[in-house]
């Protein structure tokens, strides 16, 4: 399986399990996701959802290159597979705590950016390769710049892999909440949970409800203009794979 899912005590831990891959999201894991998330609004004994990724070295590094998403010919429209693998995409309002290890780049701020708050690593790094790849970052990009200072998420989107934001500047700024040693994200974000897992649902989905509200606007208007720019923009897909090829040594993932 690409993912896990565990229950206990009101709180579910969804673990992105392709260590080898860093767990990176194919079109498998992908749907995974939205039905794990589809059946989290099902069922009412889950309170709070901490999801983490398998390993060490990596939360998660974003759609796995080998993954091919067919496009429509218009260069006005993308299919984008990731769209709906966050628990937002998929109204659930249960809060959300990411634990984050090692890297977490990419497509992995499709989940980063909805969650309620993020417990990370001091060892933690979050970067953006699009740009290096020739790639546009449109949707990872207006998800954190919810999160992040314009001035953090425009140098991290624009420097690609040359640069990785580390845990101590991400807690600095405001993008994680919390940091921990090496190797205790996830006990950090389990206690956590377990506080808020002992208060009335109703009034703790409402108040999640009451913070996305807030951002929401701004989010929905950004994001629909997000195809646009990624059509327009992007490299054609077989230069975007011979840069990674080449770059590949820079995102230290072979």
């Amino acid at each position: 399986m690409s993912i896990r899912t565990d229950i206990k005590d009101g709180i579910a831990v969804i673990t992105l399990d392709r260590p080898e891959r860093h767990n990176a999201i194919d079109l498998t894991t992908a749907s995974a996701l939205t039905s794990t998330w589809r059946d989290l609004r099902m069922n009412d004994a889950v309170r709070v959802a901490v999801l983490t990724g398998a390993g060490e070295r990596a939360f998660c590094t974003g759609i796995d290159r080998s993954a091919h998403a067919p496009q429509p010919p218009s260069p006005y429209a993308v299919d984008d597979p990731l769209l709906a693998i966050g628990p937002k995409a998929n109204d659930l309002w249960i809060p959300v705590i990411a634990a984050v290890e090692g890297m977490a780049c990419g497509g992995a701020f499709y989940l980063l950016s909805e969650a309620e708050f993020i417990v990370a690593a001091e060892s933690a790094t979050f970067f953006d390769p699009h740009t290096t790849y020739g790639m546009v970052s449109a949707y990872e990009a207006m998800g954190m710049a919810q999160r992040m200072p314009f001035g953090e998420v425009a140098r991290m989107s624009l420097m690609g892999t040359a640069e990785r934001l580390g845990a101590r500047r991400a807690h600095a700024i405001g993008l994680v909440s919390e940091l921990t040693a090496p190797g205790a994200a996830l006990d950090a974000a389990l206690r956590a949970a377990a506080v808020i897992a002992g208060y009335p649902t109703g009034a703790v989905q409402g108040t999640v409800r009451a913070v996305w509200a807030a951002k929401e606007a701004a989010r929905t208007q950004a994001m629909a203009r997000a195809p646009q720019l990624i059509a327009l923009g992007n490299l054609p897909p077989e230069e975007q794979a011979s840069l990674f090829t080449h770059r590949a040594k820079d995102f230290r993932l072979r």
